[in-house]
């Protein structure tokens, strides 16, 4: 039920003051912040400007270990997988840190529905069950009526027992009747990165295009919402402005959705921008190194426990496995980040927008997660069986979605392993799965995934709770 009209306004001299506040806090204060989050209670602007100044060792030690407790307490041992598909780059944005601005001179390329289907069916036979569509922003040659027509072909795309059980979509901000009509084609999560949050800085690096509208692109989620998506999910692209002043434009704006909407972000982004030709401090001051990169990530899970936590494969494989154990909950795996890209690697070209740094296939991501103690995870049934937008986070407040998650967690990864893997990663996923489920307390949870592992044997597919 919507709480009150406005749409979101971040308030840029009040993130100012509060970082000068935050800069003076004492040891005590911190300690105090800590004690509030080990206790997950809900921390306060102030407090979050108070840790984004954490200094002391020790106290940067405690913080991790109490995001990495909340991350566990919330989630578990699952880590969700997925895959991105780009299916377009025409854009008419000039926006500064991307390859796909309109001012680059390069063959683009739309895929047909037929190269959609091609890309679908690649990705079903690494195992994918859940895709993020991504497109640049252009009216003319990717407009809403080829979003929509993309979205059903990757649907109705089979392959043996290959098939995509959700898409998230993330493509540029729209209209109320737009997103309304993407609800109606039953995406996922919708994604928007607000790329930075500081409007000064915003306008500098989306200069004379469609993106360059501040107001337009931070209001897109209310729309969203207003049209009946239920997830929304937000990302900056840390190295454009200060990021202690994107984690509070992150805040705000997800404060502004539970007050509005009762729920506020599904899902938190942390791309960053690496260094690399055009790409330096020079350039961009606020370029991340790995241990702030690790603080972020470590007071965004703090602040919002029962949000899930997005990392790409622009990182590496060593910085995936320490942001997994600090907060993250979902990863990309064996991703392409060009348009046709999957095809493409196929025949040994690359096509992708950015570099990726992690270059292992779904299945050694599967079995490095799984040797590090973490269950993989392809389960979609949150979205399928109506646990989402203020449902979901009732169940994960009360921190039972364990309950589902982990059976479901476990019951897709020996389906992954029945349909995609050899003999030899069959008997370890069936070790780990059954040892997992020997720690369910609920003994009818334990048989369901015993049992199901005995289903998925025989044929059966698409088992969950």
């Amino acid at each position: 039920m919507e709480r009150f009209k406005e749409h979101v306004k971040i308030d840029r001299e009040k993130i100012f003051q509060l970082l000068e506040e935050g800069k003076n806090a004492t040891r005590e204060d911190i300690l105090e912040v800590l004690r509030k989050a080990e206790n997950k209670e809900k921390i306060t602007h102030l407090d979050i400007a108070k840790l984004l100044y954490i200094k002391d060792d020790d106290l940067v030690e405690k913080m991790f270990q109490i995001a990495g407790k909340i991350k566990k307490d919330v989630y578990g041992n699952r880590i969700v997988l997925f895959a991105p598909l780009y299916i377009s780059d025409f854009c008419v944005n000039n926006c500064v840190y991307c390859g796909y601005k309109k001012e680059n001179k390069f063959h683009r390329r739309r895929l047909s529905m037929e190269e959609i289907k091609k890309e679908v069916m690649i990705l079903e036979e690494m195992g994918h069950k859940r895709l993020a569509l991504e497109a640049g922003e252009d009216p003319v040659n990717c407009d809403i009526e080829y979003i929509l027509e993309a979205i059903d072909t990757i649907y109705d795309t089979y392959n043996k027992n290959g098939k995509i059980r959700r898409i998230n979509v993330n493509i540029a901000a729209t209209t109320v009747e737009n997103y309304r009509r993407l609800n109606e084609k039953g995406i996922g999560t919708y994604i928007l990165f607000q790329e930075t949050y500081d409007e000064e800085v915003y306008k500098k690096v989306h200069p004379k295009c469609l993106k360059g509208n501040y107001d337009y692109h931070t209001t897109s989620f209310d729309r969203a919402m207003e049209a009946g998506i239920e997830d929304v999910g937000a990302g900056v692209l840390f190295g454009l402005a200060d990021p202690k002043f994107e984690v509070l434009g992150l805040m705000m704006h997800n404060e502004h959705l539970e007050k509005r909407f009762g729920v506020g972000f599904h899902t938190i982004s942390v791309p960053r921008l690496r260094p690399a030709e055009g790409v330096n401090l020079e350039t961009f001051p606020y370029l991340l190194d790995d241990e702030t990169f690790k603080k972020i990530v470590t007071i965004i899970r703090i602040a919002v426990p029962y949000t899930g936590m997005i990392l790409s494969t622009r990182e590496t494989a060593e910085m995936r496995e320490i942001l997994i154990q600090h907060g993250i909950s979902q990863v990309s795996a064996g991703s392409c980040t060009g348009v046709g890209g999957y095809e493409e690697h196929i025949k040994g070209r690359n096509v992708s927008q950015f570099a990726t740094a992690d270059e292992r296939s779904p299945k050694q991501v599967i079995e490095d997660l799984m040797a590090a103690g973490y269950i993989p995870s392809y389960c979609t049934s949150c979205y399928r069986t109506g646990r989402v937008g203020e449902k979901f986070m009732e169940i994960a407040k009360s921190e039972m979605i364990h309950n589902l998650c982990k059976p479901n967690a476990l019951t897709t990864l020996v389906e992954y392993a029945v349909d995609y893997g050899d003999k030899e990663l069959l008997a370890k996923v069936e070790k780990f799965v059954r040892e997992q489920a020997a720690t369910i307390e609920n003994k009818r949870l334990e048989q369901f995934v015993l049992k199901n592992i005995d289903k998925l044997k025989a044929g059966e597919r698409d088992l969950y709770l």
